[in-house]
């Protein structure tokens, strides 16, 4: 081809790439303007928040106060040298490891025994679901009666049968289970709903292929076909159960406490009791960065994990 001809090849080519660009920078500022109130949301109920505690952990602040001073890490000093926080650190951890697979795989079973049955199944659910729908503070109140060691339905049963009572709130050997147990109660609904969903969309056509294959029985299916199926949800239900047993409250608050002796004392609650009962919202808000970061941490330990065993179809 000759020079000219490239010429008038490349002149003609040029007004079609401005075009192009001009339509590729049209796109990108259209897509800007419709994703705007979004980043804007966050930026002001998500970002924002979290920038301004963490300003918040490093002053002395005092709630009601009318000024405030910049001290640095003190905040974090005092916090990691304190044996009110190891203790609810400890203790949100141990409720942390009994909620989370006791909720899972209870969730997990109750699915699975109710879609193999052939009756009932919206009246199961329903009876599951419930504590999901009900307020925690008013059912952990029926829990408190519930539990009452004179008159309380728990010790009047197990009396029934020779189990002497027992003082299950103000027992410290006692009570964080107890409030585990609760935790457990409250989140199996939540997470067998999520399991059922699962379930069902499973193929049916893998069952056929795993029965012609000679696969002997209902255990080997679930091992084979239903385990790896429900990893997506799996993967959601344990993160999504560990954060929300990370911020237990209600039932700490009204139950405990947060005693007998610290027995009970979760970070939630000493985040509470710093920030609103001794007014150091300073402090309060050097509890909250670490305890946003332990559920970061959690969170991207568990995906990170489980997400290179997870089959996505």
């Amino acid at each position: 081809m000759s020079d000219q001809a490239l010429h008038l090849a490349r002149g003609a080519l040029a007004p079609r790439s401005r075009a192009a660009a001009r339509a590729e920078r049209l796109r990108a500022m259209t897509a800007w303007a419709l994703s705007a109130p979004a980043v804007i949301l966050m930026a002001l109920l998500l970002i924002g928040p979290v920038i301004g505690v963490m300003a918040l952990s490093l002053t002395d602040y005092q709630l009601g106060a009318s000024t405030l001073s910049y001290i640095g890490l003190d905040n974090y000093a005092e916090m990691f040298g304190d044996r009110v926080f190891h203790t609810a650190l400890i203790n949100t951890l141990l409720y942390v490891a009994v909620v989370v697979p006791g909720s899972v795989f209870l969730g997990l079973g109750i699915a699975l025994l109710i879609e193999s049955g052939t009756s009932g199944r919206a009246l199961y659910r329903a009876i599951y679901f419930l504590p999901v729908m009900a307020t925690l503070i008013a059912m952990a109140i029926v829990w408190e009666f519930m539990l009452h060691p004179q008159f309380g339905l728990i010790n009047l049963a197990l009396g029934r049968i020779g189990i002497p009572a027992q003082n299950w709130l103000t027992d410290g050997d006692l009570a964080l289970w107890v409030l585990a147990a609760i935790g457990i109660w409250q989140a199996v609904g939540f997470n067998m709903v999520l399991f059922m969903a699962g379930l069902v969309s499973i193929p049916r056509f893998l069952y056929d292929a795993a029965e012609m294959d000679g696969v002997p029985g209902a255990w080997a299916r679930f091992r084979l076909v239903t385990w790896p199926m429900l990893g997506p949800v799996t993967l959601f239900v344990v993160v999504i159960t560990s954060i929300r047993s990370f911020q237990v409250f209600d039932t700490v608050h009204v139950l405990t406490k947060g005693g007998p002796n610290k027995a009970t004392e979760v970070l939630l609650y000493t985040m509470y009791a710093e920030g609103f009962e001794f007014f150091r919202s300073g402090y309060a808000a050097a509890v909250t960065v670490v305890f946003l970061g332990f559920v970061l941490a959690l969170t991207l330990v568990k995906i990170g994990v489980l997400d290179r065993k997870v089959h996505y179809s």
